[in-house]
């Protein structure tokens, strides 16, 4: 029982920090938009 919590633990860990990178990528993005707006 502990193995299967700790895999599941393991996998939502490995899902979160895919979850916050793909977010970083999008507030960049959007904050590079919103840079070449001001720019224009």
């Amino acid at each position: 029982m502990r193995i299967l919590a700790l895999l599941l633990a393991c996998g939502l860990f490995l899902s979160a920090c895919e979850t916050i990178k793909g977010v970083g990528r999008d507030v960049e993005n959007a904050g590079e938009a919103i840079d070449d707006a001001l720019d224009d």
